[in-house]
């Protein structure tokens, strides 16, 4: 598996680009590069690995499902779940940049996705729109809804 390819794959909340290159990604949604994007990682373990959780969210972020934290240090991550078809894939490469499979502020098109993927992820369902992630950010003490 090759981390910087693009993969289409239709994640824990909805269908899109799994990349390890964040500015690959950028170019294909035509987003500024200075634009954060948030990273999936396969467990707990591989977040505390990439960012120190504040003691007093511990206990909101390990319990939260489908939802994005940014964290102190500006970075955003989402633990998928492990009863998913995108967790037997993310559990091979332990965490990827991961945004919408679109471009940025359109809905999602098919083909303009598989134009811009290297690698298509097929499960047996397919590729469906779904909700997209809650997003908080988080402070020392302090949660702050963003989406």
């Amino acid at each position: 598996m090759d981390k910087n390819s693009v993969y289409l794959i239709q994640t824990d909340t909805t269908v899109g680009f799994s990349s390890a290159n964040d500015e690959k990604l950028s170019k294909i949604k035509q987003r500024p590069l200075s634009q954060k994007m948030l990273q999936t990682v396969d467990s707990f373990s591989t977040l505390n690995s990439l960012t120190r959780v504040p003691k007093e969210h511990r206990k909101r972020v390990r319990n939260s499902m489908k939802t994005t934290f940014i964290y102190p240090n500006l970075k955003s991550f989402r633990v998928i779940e492990k009863d998913g078809a995108f967790y037997d894939f993310m559990k091979k490469v332990g965490s990827l940049y991961s945004t919408s499979a679109n471009l940025t502020g359109t809905k999602f098109d098919e083909k303009f996705a598989l134009e811009n993927c290297d690698t298509e992820v097929l499960t047996k369902d397919g590729f469906s729109e779904k909700i997209s992630s809650s997003i908080y950010k988080l402070n020392k003490r302090k949660l702050k809804k963003i989406r």
